[in-house]
């Protein structure tokens, strides 16, 4: 089969690769029907986080079963599916609490050794505790198949970041962030009932997504003047929730200012960059609580799913280029360039 593999910083490949093979009983084999390019895999690209020359890539995707293990009893062949971007075993500890990500037999697509999304078919480990079966008629409809792509990442991880920052019907949310999992985010709040939602981004095309998505403000500037146009908004007292969707020590620092004393943030960019921007005096001062973190979106996708199918939530729109298995290369520049927002993959 044909896959996606990365050899050196900018240097992604489309190339021949073994077909996935049942290896453990509790596998599956899965044609990929959709993938995507993640924002998070932008920093492999980019050479600042490391990979092994011809490590496949990819932790988002969707497809039918093709092969089943011995010991699978969820599924059968040409059953439609979505996979969490963390595969998981479902009968530990942390799988029971519904924090997959801390699964002891899990593992992020991707890493050494496994199968990537983006990619031909995947060899799912632990299928029964992983997927997630979706009706069989969406694979007939592109645009609900788009959106329940979302559901392996994006989705979940905004719905994450509305949890971990207290997002409750009334409250007033700002997002800081305009990529998809931020757009997401502006998507899962106006869902958990926000009357108030303030959009940080620079980047119009994005923004008009946030206002689509449910929000009601936007605040182009960065840094001081980001927080007091926040302040402004507020009344001088700033967010109840603050969903935190980059990553960086500036939108971190950015987040504690605009939050409200007494307000909650919810984090799940994935940090990168020179500390943490987190100054835990002010945050003691202020009574500012901080939850966050990768998000089990295993959890998730039996909650969302049917707000997906019914048209209540549509994330669909975050998708903006879509390429073939060729073009992966090409929509990893555009993302890098920031000429696309989400590139979809259709293999």
């Amino acid at each position: 089969m044909r896959a996606t593999t990365i050899h050196a910083p900018f240097d992604m490949r489309v190339e021949d690769v073994p077909d996935p093979v049942i290896k453990d009983s509790t596998d599956v084999v899965l044609r990929v029907l959709r993938a995507c390019i993640c924002g998070s895999d932008l920093w492999a690209y980019r050479g600042e986080s490391a990979r092994q020359p011809g490590q496949r890539i990819g932790h988002e995707f969707l497809g039918v079963v093709e092969e089943v293990g011995s010991e699978v009893t969820g599924f059968d062949p040409g059953d439609l599916v979505v996979a969490p971007f963390v595969w998981s075993d479902g009968t530990c500890a942390y799988c029971a609490e519904g924090l997959h990500t801390s699964c002891p037999r899990g593992g992020f697509w991707g890493s050494v050794g496994s199968d990537g999304g983006q990619g031909e078919a995947v060899r799912v480990p632990f299928a029964d505790g992983t997927l997630v079966r979706l009706p069989a008629d969406a694979a007939s409809d592109d645009r609900l198949l788009t959106a329940l792509l979302a559901l392996s990442d994006v989705m979940g991880t905004g719905h994450h970041a509305a949890l971990g920052a207290g997002v409750q019907p009334g409250s007033t949310v700002a997002v800081v962030g305009d990529g998809a999992v931020g757009l997401c985010g502006v998507l899962a709040a106006k869902r958990l009932g926000a009357e108030r939602i303030i959009a940080l981004g620079r980047h119009t095309a994005r923004t008009d997504i946030a206002r689509t998505f449910g929000a009601t403000d936007v605040v182009a500037e960065r840094g001081e003047a980001a927080e007091a146009a926040v302040r402004e908004l507020t009344g001088g007292q700033g967010a109840h929730a603050v969903i935190e969707a980059v990553g960086t020590e500036q939108s971190m620092r950015t987040a504690v200012a605009i939050a409200r004393d007494g307000g909650s943030i919810g984090y799940v960019g994935v940090p990168h960059g020179s500390g943490t921007g987190l100054d835990l005096s002010v945050m003691f001062d202020r009574n500012i609580a901080l939850r966050g973190g990768v998000a089990p979106v295993r959890a998730y996708i039996p909650e969302l799913l049917p707000d997906v199918l019914d048209g209540t939530i549509d994330p669909s729109p975050v998708f903006d280029l879509t390429v073939g298995l060729d073009g992966v290369p090409a929509g990893y520049r555009a993302m890098d360039e920031r000429t696309a927002l989400k590139v979809l993959v259709k293999p």
